[in-house]
């Protein structure tokens, strides 16, 4: 079992950022509102890990299954300029370049699910508190669980994917120094995010289902632009959304 102590000795040796609590559990509602909490009790940076969440939830609010043995994470982050959605874009980003698993063909899909050819093996849920405060929840899939084969898309883990020859603290800290490089990107005014992302974007230039807040498009997944918007181009024309869903259109492989 880690423990808080080992989470904070190896932060202490990757960075010189460490959070004022961390918390892990063996179980818990969910980790986002452990966060809360603490963000109401004057916390300002936090970090809470779970193996397992009883009401996890994912993008707008649909529930995220969280079988025993995986990572829930989250941790309170501040920013210098006001949120917005490039937040969620440079956490998926500087995961994926976690010294645990930058070797691996990795992707995202817009805006906040961590893929691979083999299906979705993390996500990412980022809660604003106030215009420069929110909470930045991830889910990891580290282990293949049977009970998360009914979703409507298909799912892997990263044991699958690879071999990992590091711990859970390991991965743990590595989270945590990969969302405070996330916040430092954000900062810094994202640049050249839409060259970023692109490189690693899931379903880019393929047909795709589009569902906003007006209806559903079917089109072509260009990629996004600096500004984080999704680019969906229809009959030659780009459309673009800053929220929605985006799928691969039924039927195409």
């Amino acid at each position: 079992m880690d423990s808080e102590t080992q989470i904070l000795k190896r932060l202490l040796s990757l960075s010189n950022h460490i959070p004022e609590v961390v918390l892990l559990k063996q179980t818990t509602e969910s980790t986002n509102d452990d966060v809360k909490i603490l963000a109401q009790q004057g916390v300002s940076t936090a970090l809470v890990c779970s193996e397992t969440q009883t009401q996890g939830r994912g993008q707008h609010h649909r529930e995220w299954q969280s079988p025993q043995g995986n990572i829930y994470f989250s941790t309170l982050v501040n920013t210098t300029i006001p949120l917005d959605g490039r937040l969620a874009l440079e956490t998926a980003l500087n995961l994926l370049h976690m010294p645990c698993i930058c070797n691996l063909d990795l992707y995202i899909k817009w805006p906040n699910d961590l893929y691979s050819m083999q299906g979705k093996w993390g996500g990412i849920l980022v809660e604003p508190i106030s215009a420069h405060q929110a909470i930045v929840g991830v889910g990891i899939n580290l282990f293949p669980h049977t009970s998360i084969a009914s979703l409507d898309q298909q799912t892997t883990s990263l044991t699958q994917l690879a071999h990992l020859d590091v711990s859970r603290t390991e991965v743990i800290a590595q989270m945590y120094i990969a969302i405070q490089n996330a916040v430092q990107w954000f900062n810094y005014g994202s640049q050249n995010l839409a060259e970023r992302f692109n490189y690693v974007a899931m379903f880019k230039n393929r047909m795709v289902t589009f569902e906003h807040a007006q209806g559903k498009i079917q089109g072509i997944f260009t990629g996004i632009q600096s500004d984080g918007a999704v680019c969906i181009e229809v009959d030659g024309k780009i459309n673009n959304f800053y929220q929605g869903r985006l799928r691969l259109l039924e039927g195409t492989s």
